[in-house]
């Protein structure tokens, strides 16, 4: 990506003029909604191939080990070039990294489905062959680039949207990201079910070109960017630390949030096998949906009602439900017990995000933003896939063995029930526990005061 006359920023600008917070364009708001609209569109899109990815492995394999492994490599890399995306989010106007990241993931896309019809679907389900490997990993370069554009959407928070409004906003991108999981988790599942992956590849691939076409008319009204210092690598991680350390207990934020995802990376590589146990694949993708619309009811509380005084607080005081629930959720192998657990858990992990951005909008100056955005993404992502990866051969290889043995059902039944998937079940109670402790304990480190005053601080003045 070049830099092109209208963003060539000069090596050094007054710290007064930087770090000034944009002030919002008349319809900001507007702009912001429309912005919303297709960055869910491209989601939706990308979300769609990959769950369908995941499904149609377990599916044809029923191997946990691969899923887990697959899922675990996607938030690996997530975490790997959240800095290089925040970098390149501070440096470039947002509406062009918006249309460079959805052009880019195309033609991955593009790329792997030529892929896919070359080796052909039943070569490529052997998870002992190369061809596996690469049709997985080519997928998963597209979901992560696809990540540079959720970046880019929460700085167009803090561009567009008057601070008053932000926290409502991003409850907005929770609704939208739930309405992506409903339509994701249904289509995928029926698509991979009934239709094959070569006809998933087509239909999300052509849904993408389209989320393009409309993205390019969208206006974004953005300030010439502008420098404060001078400019690191094109992976700025050194400049998204002294970001995060310019705000007291920012750093804390960060860890605070990845505590979510302690309890997620978990779910991460056990989940979908869970669920196609015992549902099967495409009624699973039904009953995902059904649960996703927890997240649009999340999402529709905050932008309705906002996160309260301190979103620090909100923030692990819902990440220790998320773990409560979690750890309950499979108590017993009833169907309904699951769904309804991950509605509730879905219902609450906007808050999560939303409070994490809200207070990174306002505690942090808006020229480095991205790049603290993709510091924070660095942190949480990491989370998710070193659980995944460490959980998923232990339940493959061990956990699921045992609780299948009668020594294994004699131990725990007790307090998991009985049922073939009580493996998995013991597995989310643990983790679902750990979550729930760490968040507690968070509440009573000096770290959390140190953050809440400094949010409470950097409250605009109201005239």
């Amino acid at each position: 990506m070049s830099e092109s006359p209208a963003t060539r920023a000069p090596a050094v600008a007054s710290d007064t003029a930087a770090t000034s917070p944009p002030r919002p364009p008349s319809g900001g708001f507007r702009m912001f909604l429309q912005v919303l609209v297709n960055t869910a569109a491209a989601n939706i899109t990308t979300s769609f191939l990959w769950f369908a990815l995941t499904f149609w492995i377990y599916a044809e394999t029923r191997n946990v080990l691969a899923t887990g492994l697959i899922g675990g490599a996607y938030m690996f890399f997530v975490s790997v070039f959240s800095v290089f995306f925040g970098t390149l989010v501070d440096r470039f106007r947002k509406k062009a990294i918006m249309v460079s990241a959805t052009v880019a993931a195309l033609a991955v896309f593009v790329v792997d489905s030529a892929f896919f019809f070359a080796v052909g679907g039943d070569q490529i389900l052997d998870p002992a062959m190369p061809w596996f490997w690469i049709f997985a990993i080519v997928m998963l370069a597209g979901a992560v680039v696809a990540q540079l554009r959720s970046v880019a959407l929460s700085t167009t928070v803090t561009l567009l949207v008057p601070d008053e409004r932000r926290a409502k906003a991003n409850g907005l991108v929770g609704t939208a990201h739930g309405i992506g999981m409903l339509v994701t988790s249904v289509f995928s599942g029926l698509s991979v079910g009934f239709l094959g992956m070569g006809w998933t590849l087509v239909i999300g691939v052509t849904a993408l070109a389209a989320t393009l076409i409309h993205l390019l008319p969208l206006r974004i009204p953005e300030r010439e960017i502008v420098r404060t210092e001078q400019p690191g690598g094109w992976v700025d991680i050194r400049g998204g630390w002294r970001a995060v350390r310019a705000a007291p207990g920012l750093l804390a934020l960060v860890l605070f949030t990845a505590l979510n995802n302690v309890f997620l990376g978990v779910a991460m590589a056990v989940t979908d096998p869970y669920g196609i146990d015992i549902f099967g694949v495409q009624a699973w993708g039904v009953w995902f949906a059904v649960a996703s619309t927890g997240f649009i009811v999340g999402g529709a509380v905050i932008a309705a009602r906002g996160l309260g005084t301190n979103p620090v607080r909100t923030l692990l005081l819902v990440a220790a439900l998320i773990g409560a629930v979690g750890a309950l959720c499979t108590i017993r192998e009833w169907g309904w017990l699951f769904v309804a657990g991950w509605w509730v858990i879905m219902a609450l992990i906007p808050a999560v995000e939303a409070a994490e951005q809200t207070v990174i909008q306002r505690v942090v100056p808006y020229e480095r933003q991205g790049r603290v955005f993709g510091f924070a993404m660095m942190f949480e992502a990491a989370s998710a896939p070193i659980m995944a990866v460490l959980i998923a051969p232990l339940a493959q290889l061990w956990v699921i063995p045992y609780m299948r043995t009668d020594a294994g059902r004699q131990q725990w039944e007790w307090l998991v029930g009985a049922g073939d998937s009580r493996g998995i079940a013991l597995i989310f109670l643990g983790a679902g526990v750990i979550c729930t402790i760490l968040a507690l304990a968070a509440l009573v480190t000096p770290q959390y005061r140190l953050i809440s005053a400094q949010y409470r601080k950097t409250a605009p003045s109201i005239h």
